[in-house]
């Protein structure tokens, strides 16, 4: 059988080549000395901070306004909330595949934050003007019938909303990949680098949420939603401004075209040959040694995954005639000849789906506290001072003022300590890092659910209320959990990629936060259309009730308990599954490795 790797034409070594490129803002090659690394990061890590500020503001409180002021029923209004975040992190998607084919990071977060910006502005005229909401009404009152926002009203809210949730939605997942293309990716100190980026990156968001959840909530609380709203967009307004500040500092990776063009050519290329023989392993290898020199691609390892093999069929050349000789045709056309790169980078996006698939649940209960952990809140005796209420939406705060001093001490403390006892560069891989927090969120819903059922005895029994910092632990041991979850998924992420894909391979991270709001939404009304139908828990099931001394809140929150465990022991299965997969081909002298394994970048820039 005659193999040949894929010798690419003048067109294809400089699409490979540029795919390495980085340049300014005027189109030139960038010069490291001037362009990249923290002194641009830190840029960047402004609009992450103050873009946090201002959306977390909204949705982390937006449940009061939409069941108080829009009068919509507390189940309504919470998956309202939750079909909202889960948008804003699908639409990630969006801006990751326009980011990488089209646009460009910068270009895509310049143009959708200004979106994001209108969609606040709206907000905060709608919410300013009486004419444009449902008259005043208590929806806690016993009796009370009050008019839910429907027609124009209810049209303005959602247009706003929703301008807010493209706007977001796309930017996300390029302000984290923009950052780290500052970064150049190679072993040893850039890996660290990199690294570390990502740790600051969690800090700055970290900063942006405990603002909102602090300042900005306890303005909307004592100013009103419309003063709340406006400052959001404020905010968002200063972080575009720190944007556009350093785009003489940024190294910007040019758009390559359509991303699923590439992925469209393996499978039609792989089907096209599946009755050739599958090449072995060694033979693959060989070929990705062999077509990294003549397409002169920047020296970074080339991944071999032995999963999917029929894959592989995609770069080896067609057998032509009985006796299995080569085509004599000359050269195939690109739809039917890959390159091992593209059928790698493919296989990547194929194994790294149950890796993604573990994090929904992780979200999932991320939207409760978002959602009912704050109606519980509000069902608490909210007084730290005699004069002093505090918000419930402000507890979500009590994580991010433990990670702000937590996270530093991580990239100080912990990360070097790890790193001499594993040889690792990060101190644990990012796989480890995701299972740490799969494992420990499962206790911040055990905690909930103690607490629920303590406050429900305490409101039975003669109407006492508990304060409301009883229900701290559960943000607690959610931050934490969050710190290793969130940042190893986004590096994870990140580092499978090849270049032109880093940015839709980090909305992937996005995406599952959106699954993950999703699926509460599915759950809630799931569980209120069962225990309706066992007559368990009030008149309508576990949630449907606007009052919580009603619901069966307790249960709910063990029924997540129960899943995130399940699914933390899924997670091990398919982490070992997906690190047995991949091996790294040793490309000019290049040591092989496993998921961390990283090398010296030459490149200029």
């Amino acid at each position: 059988m005659d193999i040949e790797s894929r010798k690419g034409s003048k067109g294809d070594s400089m699409a490979a080549a540029a795919s390495e490129v980085s340049v300014d803002w005027r189109g030139r090659p960038c010069d490291h000395r001037k362009h990249g690394g923290m002194k641009a990061a830190v840029f960047v890590l402004g609009i992450q901070a103050f873009e946090m500020m201002a959306i977390a503001a909204v949705g982390n409180n937006l449940i009061t306004y939409v069941f108080g002021e829009m009068h919509f029923p507390l189940s309504q209004a919470a998956n309202i909330v939750t079909n909202f975040i889960g948008t804003v992190f699908l639409l990630s998607l969006l801006g990751g595949f326009l980011s990488d084919s089209y646009l460009g990071s910068f270009w895509t977060m310049l143009i959708f934050g200004f979106v994001e910006l209108s969609g606040f502005i709206l907000l905060a005229v709608q919410a300013h003007l009486p004419q444009l909401r449902p008259p005043p009404c208590d929806m806690m009152a016993a009796a009370a019938a009050c008019e839910e926002a429907g027609g124009v009203k209810a049209g303005i809210f959602f247009a706003a909303l929703y301008l807010v949730a493209v706007g977001s939605g796309c930017l996300k997942p390029n302000i984290i990949a923009h950052g780290a293309d500052q970064f150049r990716r190679g072993g040893g100190g850039d890996a660290r680098r990199l690294s570390t980026y990502f740790n600051a990156a969690y800090f700055s968001f970290c900063v942006g949420e405990l603002v909102a959840l602090t300042v900005l909530v306890w303005v909307q609380t004592r100013s009103g939603m419309d003063v709340g709203f406006g400052v959001s967009a404020a905010a968002m307004a200063i972080g575009l401004v720190s944007l556009v500040a350093g785009v003489a500092f940024y190294r910007n990776k040019p758009p390559q075209g359509s991303i699923f063009t590439p992925i469209a050519k393996v499978f039609v290329a792989a089907v096209t040959k599946r009755k050739q023989v599958c090449p072995s392993t060694a033979t693959v290898q060989a070929i990705a040694s062999v077509s990294a020199h003549e397409m002169s691609v920047n020296p970074t390892n080339i991944r071999h995954i032995n999963k999917f093999r029929f894959l592989d069929k995609a770069c080896v050349k067609a057998q032509d005639g009985p006796g299995g000789g080569a085509s004599s045709a000359g050269k195939e056309s690109p739809w039917r000849l890959c390159t091992p790169a593209e059928v790698e980078q493919v296989k990547v996006l194929l194994c790294v789906v149950p890796i993604f698939a573990c994090t929904i649940v992780f979200n999932t209960i991320l939207a409760q506290l978002q959602t009912f952990s704050v109606q519980q809140g509000s069902a608490m005796d909210t007084r730290l001072a005699a004069s002093f209420h505090v918000p419930p939406a402000s507890l979500q705060a009590i994580p991010y003022l433990m990670l702000v001093a937590l996270v530093p001490a991580y990239e100080a403390a912990f990360v070097p300590a790890m790193r001499r006892l594993t040889g690792v560069a990060t101190g644990i891989t990012p796989l480890q890092r995701i299972g740490v927090g799969l494992f420990a969120v499962t206790f911040s819903m055990v905690a909930a659910a103690l607490v629920e059922a303590r406050r429900r005895h305490a409101a039975a029994d003669g109407g006492r209320l508990l304060s409301i910092f009883w229900i701290a632990p559960q943000f607690l041991v959610f931050g934490l959990s969050e710190m290793f979850t969130a940042v190893g998924l986004i590096e994870f992420f990140y580092k499978q990629s090849l270049a032109g894909m880093q940015a839709f391979l980090t909305s992937m991270t996005y995406c599952s936060y959106s699954f993950g709001f999703y699926l509460s939404s599915v759950l809630v009304s799931l569980v209120n259309r069962v225990t309706s139908t066992a007559g368990a828990g009030g008149d309508g099931g576990w949630l449907a009730n606007n009052d919580l001394n009603r619901d069966r809140l307790d249960l709910f929150y063990w029924l997540l308990a129960g899943l995130s465990i399940l699914n933390f022991f899924n997670y091990l299965f398919w982490a070992r599954w997906y690190s047995k997969s991949v091996e790294t081909v040793q490309v000019a002298g290049v040591r092989s490795g496993g998921e961390q394994d990283d090398q010296k970048d030459t490149s200029e820039c």
